[in-house]
């Protein structure tokens, strides 16, 4: 595994991210002594889609998807001698809109060097959308909606699986972002089932598919969680099964590029 890059990083596009200048983040890796990193920032959600967080600031906004390209590749040109940088997205998976996801991969995945597939968005029986990361008290919301926080975890199982087998064109992201991402809140709802069964089938059709993980330090800083993303036993298993891990930290600011990899050493030594 390549320690020497962080492949999930945010910018100052980012409508709930800092407002550190995006060169601080490039400056902060080089001082760490990175050869590379990737930024995959949110990509703009379908323009049908209704962003269902409080602030709707889920993701960049449309209007500046293009200066998000533009200052990226002069960014990537300007320290070329010194780290490579990847331009790229992090796309949500929202089941229902995958020919809007796939219309917005052809129009702008040439553009891409890097690219992670996620699920933030879980479509209820009501036909509506919540978002599942967002904060305790929402989660606590969806808990309700679904009925159980078993029918919650299924819920999240289905529609990852509904991302790895979509047909979203030939710049589909090939790196699966935060695969227990639904364990955010888990320290103040725990499971009360085991999600064993479901996930390796899941990391099973991931090798199958030869995608990648997303091997992500961020949920080791959330409270509920304190975990890294996927968890210790999942990251584990997938590496048994051959799937590559690839670090990112997640950052939503400069100062939190490359934290938790000494912890990503010990759950895979």
């Amino acid at each position: 595994m390549n320690f020497f890059g962080d492949y999930h990083i945010h910018t100052p596009f980012c409508p709930h991210g800092s407002n550190d200048v995006w060169e601080q983040y490039i400056l902060k890796a080089i001082g760490l002594g990175m050869k590379e990193i990737s930024f995959t920032e949110h990509a703009p959600l379908p323009q049908s889609f209704t962003d269902p967080v409080p602030e709707q600031n889920s993701a960049m906004e449309w209007g500046r998807l293009q200066s998000y390209l533009d200052q990226g590749n002069d960014l990537k040109a300007k320290y070329q001698d010194q780290i490579k940088i990847n331009i790229g997205f992090e796309v949500d998976f929202i089941e229902g809109f995958e020919s809007e996801i796939k219309g917005f991969l052809d129009q702008y995945g040439e553009y891409m060097d890097d690219a992670i597939l996620s699920v933030h968005m879980l479509r209820t029986t009501k036909g509506e959308y919540v978002c599942i990361d967002y904060s305790a008290e929402l989660f606590s919301n969806i808990i309700a909606d679904f009925g159980s926080i078993e029918a919650v975890y299924q819920a999240y199982y289905h529609t990852i699986k509904l991302a790895l087998e979509a047909n979203l064109g030939d710049y589909k992201p090939k790196r699966i972002g935060h695969l227990t991402l639904i364990e955010k809140f888990a320290k103040k709802f725990p499971a009360d089932f085991d999600p064993l069964k479901d996930m390796d089938q899941l990391l099973h059709l991931i090798h199958q598919k030869n995608y990648s993980l997303d091997l992500n330090t961020a949920g080791l800083y959330k409270p509920d969680c304190l975990s890294i993303y996927p968890n210790e036993i999942i990251t584990k298993r997938a590496s048994e099964l051959g799937i590559p891990l690839i670090p990112g930290s997640d950052s939503h600011e400069a100062a939190t590029i490359a934290r938790g990899f000494t912890q990503i050493r010990q759950y895979l030594s």
